[in-house]
């Protein structure tokens, strides 16, 4: 029996964006489910910097193609002989597994444990702008910061999110507001401190400027958390000055340089990193609360208090519509979601 094929874009090199192999439209088997995976016929797919991370240009090819995309929302097809959570027709969101094939293809295998019920009220567009972002703010600012779920708890407290118009950004003020914290976040152009305004920021400021002069002139003070979602290195200097004694720091960007970290020390300030890839990754014991805060993300979008963050639609999903949202994200300037429908 022969096996079905399916539409995909994906890679064998790594290319300059501007360079059509960068990204290439191809047709390869459609997989079957074992285990927990669930297939997922994919109705929407949303691009972020971790895409190009990988794409990025790299003396490597690859002997099948390499399938991006770590932004899904689609219905599921078919499940696995130990699959529990889902059924064939349940519409689900997700961001999968970065040491597992994307999402940039037809149908898609994920384990059911990083699954969420997509949110009712919004289209699959919306919703899969929603998932990647959503989980690093969410372990972000809960499981890493340990910011309490009780409002109560929170009030008369402060959190500078540093690059907060970007995806990760635009949901982490989101969340941080709903958690009843202070919200400062930071953008450096008119379109961009508006959007983050729109979000729910108590206060905005320029990531470009000292930040303590910044929030000294807001009437503030040093701030009890800071989520970093911008060149860690470039800001590390800033946040140790910025935190307060005993408040913690999270930053989700790689650095390209040794940081000193006794400058948080007399402060006994606590640095901690935030890669939402690790439970998939590593197969935590704990991984399915990836599917349950996507269940929670679901629930707060369904009730109003969560907005998905699609700035730009593109359709259909083929490789000319990726290789324009990397050259997009590439530039740094965007502020949402790039989100593509359709094959």
């Amino acid at each position: 029996m022969t096996q079905e094929k399916m539409k995909a874009v994906g890679l064998f090199q790594y290319l300059p964006i501007e360079d059509p192999n960068s990204l290439i439209d191809a047709e390869i088997e459609k997989p079957v489910p074992t285990g927990r995976d669930l297939l997922v016929k994919v109705k929407a797919v949303s691009v972020n910097p971790v895409d190009t991370k990988v794409r990025a240009p790299k003396a490597r090819t690859e002997s099948e193609l390499k399938v991006l995309g770590w932004d899904v929302a689609g219905v599921v097809e078919q499940v696995g002989p130990d699959s529990t959570l889902f059924q064939p027709g349940d519409e689900v969101f997700y961001a999968g597994s970065i040491v597992r094939q994307g999402g940039n293809s037809e149908f898609h295998l994920v384990d059911e444990r990083i699954v969420g019920m997509k949110p009712a009220s919004v289209d699959f567009a919306e919703a899969a702008a929603l998932p990647l972002t959503a989980i690093t703010a969410w372990e972000g600012l809960y499981d890493r910061l340990g910011v309490s779920p009780d409002k109560s708890v929170n009030s008369g407290k402060t959190i500078l999110i540093i690059g907060a118009a970007g995806g990760v950004g635009s949901i982490a003020v989101q969340l941080a507001r709903h958690a009843g914290l202070t919200v400062i976040g930071t953008a450096s152009r008119p379109d961009s401190t508006a959007w983050v305004k729109e979000q729910g920021a108590d206060y905005v400021i320029n990531h470009y400027d000292p930040f303590m002069p910044q929030l000294q002139a807001n009437g503030l003070g040093q701030v009890d958390y800071i989520l970093c979602l911008n060149h860690t290195e470039q800001h590390w200097k800033g946040m140790a000055e910025a935190i307060a004694p005993q408040g913690k720091i999270c930053s989700i960007v790689e650095t390209k340089e040794s940081l000193d970290l006794t400058l948080l020390m007399n402060k006994s300030a606590t640095f901690v990193w935030e890669f939402m890839f690790t439970r998939s990754s590593y197969q935590t014991a704990d991984m399915i609360e990836q599917h349950n805060l996507l269940n929670e993300i679901a629930r707060l979008v369904d009730q109003g208090i969560i907005r998905t963050t699609v700035a730009q639609k593109l359709a259909p999903i083929n490789a000319e519509n990726l290789r324009k949202a990397h050259a997009l994200l590439e530039t740094g300037r965007t502020v949402g979601k790039i989100v593509l429908e359709q094959f």
